[in-house]
């Protein structure tokens, strides 16, 4: 059977809808024929997007810098490590700042990436290669960083649309001529999210349970520390303004953006954006404190990017530096769209990735 006669049989099967969540756990997650669970390629030129470690190692080194801040002997954590090329960046640089970590420890579901991890980080750092260890679930009493890059957006969310005065979960339907977004009978509700009561007819977005229930399992596991998620998203204000009636949802293919989750099922990336005011609800209530929330481009240059291209003596190498620092920091870039949220667990050091800038207040 296809993926689509798997998901197709789930719903025929049942004689109603499935969550969207639900299809968008099928679509990356199925075990085999998942995203990300299969042997293509997927980060990177070759794959569908790029993320900020595969554009510059400065990134990587700076978010090194932020974790030698509040390490204390503890460990790192990395949720979805990609082509392990930002493990082997923070690696490098916290070697260089002779605070490399007992353990670096990564929570990877494919197998095939995780086998591009440990060559990428064995080729970078062979002497180190040891210190790094996959895992299948979360450590319990975990103490030190968990660093979770671009894995929020990839959460399964729900989606939900606005019609005579309440907002209903909006499902995947399927007939002959394939999947369509089909409501549930039932108002939606749930007392752990707030949705805007003064949009329009129709006004649809999303809701990331998934990402507010992976927040408290984390509190559950970490005795103490603190979590850097990066990931593009924002302000619940931001998130619900009225121009955004078509909700978040964007799927990735071969580079190019699209809205349509119903065609290249298994083969292209489906995402939604981050509401991180929802994210620090769940997280204050699991028992975290939000320590610290700002943009990409404000983390990093408080972080102090710029020192690496100032430090570099050869010209070119300044050039490709700097380019790589705009595609980072600049707003049309990745600067405002990708935000950084700190959470922590009995620790009160103040972070330096927000000396320049803290948003928390906005949330």
């Amino acid at each position: 059977m296809s993926l689509q006669d798997i998901i197709s049989k789930s719903i025929t099967e049942n004689a109603k809808p499935i969550g969207f969540d639900v299809f968008m756990n099928f679509a990356l997650y199925h075990s085999k024929f998942g995203y990300y669970r299969s042997n293509k390629s997927i980060i990177g030129k070759q794959g569908d997007f790029i993320t900020a470690p595969e554009i510059s190692d400065l990134f990587g080194y700076s978010i090194a810098r932020q974790c030698k801040q509040i390490l204390n002997e503890g460990d790192i954590l990395e949720f979805g490590a990609g082509s392990g090329v930002l493990s082997s960046q923070i690696l490098f640089e916290l070697a260089r700042l002779d605070c490399v970590p007992n353990k670096y420890f990564i929570i990877e579901l494919s197998a095939r990436l995780k086998i591009i991890q440990r060559d990428t980080i064995k080729k970078v750092l062979p002497e180190l290669i040891d210190r790094v260890e996959w895992l299948s679930e979360l450590p319990k009493d975990f103490t030190g960083v968990v660093i979770a890059n671009e894995v929020l957006d990839a959460m399964p969310a729900k989606r939900v649309r606005f019609s005579n005065g309440k907002f209903n979960e909006l499902g995947v339907g399927f007939n002959k001529d394939g999947f369509y977004w089909r409501g549930f009978d039932v108002p939606f509700a749930n007392d752990s999210v707030r949705l805007p009561h003064d949009v329009e007819e129709g006004y649809t977005t999303e809701v990331n349970l998934h990402a507010m229930a992976w927040i408290k399992s984390l509190c559950d596991s970490i005795k103490e520390g603190t979590i850097l998620l990066i990931d593009y998203g924002m302000d619940r204000s931001e998130y619900f303004h009225s121009q955004r009636n078509d909700g978040t949802l964007k799927c990735f293919y071969k580079h190019k953006a699209g809205n349509d989750p119903f065609c290249n099922i298994g083969i292209q990336d489906i995402t939604t954006s981050v509401n991180f005011s929802d994210i620090a609800d769940s997280a204050i209530k699991s028992g975290f404190e939000v320590s610290g929330y700002c943009t990409q481009a404000m983390f990093l240059i408080s972080l102090g990017i710029e020192k690496y291209l100032l430090n570099e003596k050869d010209t070119n190498i300044r050039i490709d530096l700097a380019q790589q620092i705009k595609q980072l920091i600049l707003p049309n870039e990745m600067g405002e769209i990708f935000k950084v949220m700190a959470l922590s667990k009995k620790q009160a050091v103040k972070l330096d990735g927000f000396k320049e800038q803290d948003l928390t207040k906005k949330l």
